[in-house]
């Protein structure tokens, strides 16, 4: 039987002990499924406890916030090539930068030095050591990290009597630190003769 018009049936209206009933039950569920996790939501929390725990890796050191030993009177110095990788064995990460004079012609002289970032971040990284001087008058055309390993292919010039624009001198060059050190190795230096 349908209700008239504007008659209230006492079991549909809602009373204050209803919605005390209702956020009961909610609670309860709440507080019960709050408990009860499943396995993977224990694991994931403490996955991500464990990446916001571990050490963030130390970016390489950038070339263009040092000063580097090398006048090049008005003109402006150019970081011309850059690798970066642990070279010691120590587990930090340092840069090797080719840096030379810019110049509109011709290939001035490079110089090759590796960079370490202090502790403070906020600090310039500092050349830690100088693998190849500018005052060698050879200039670095590739350079490439393999495993702690830095090789560079270098060009120059055999005796002052050379054309500038035609180096007749190429070899590759290594470094690798040992014994506290960067040690040089290099393949013998490949020398053009006339009619070769």
């Amino acid at each position: 039987m349908q209700p008239l018009a504007g008659q209230d049936l006492l079991h549909t209206q809602p009373h204050p002990m209803h919605w005390l009933a209702t956020a009961t039950a909610i609670s309860a569920v709440i507080a019960v499924s709050s408990l009860v996790q499943p396995p993977s939501a224990t694991a994931t929390a403490a996955s991500a406890s464990s990446v916001k725990d571990a050490p963030v890796a130390a970016a390489a050191p950038d070339p263009g916030r040092v000063t580097f030993p090398v006048n090049c009177g008005p003109n402006r110095l150019d970081v011309v090539r850059k690798v970066s990788g642990d070279l010691d064995g120590a587990g930090g990460i340092q840069t090797v930068a080719v840096v030379r004079c810019h110049s509109g012609a011709g290939t001035p002289p490079s110089g090759v030095y590796v960079l370490a970032q202090p502790s403070d971040p906020k600090a310039a990284p500092r050349i830690v050591a100088t693998l190849l001087a500018p005052a060698q008058r050879l200039s670095v055309q590739d350079i490439d990290l393999e495993g702690r390993v830095v090789s560079a292919t270098v060009q120059g010039y055999s005796s002052p009597d050379v054309p500038r624009y035609m180096p007749d001198v190429h070899k590759t060059v290594k470094w690798q630190w040992q014994g506290g050190k960067f040690v040089q190795s290099e393949l013998p230096a490949d020398t053009a003769t006339e009619g070769a």
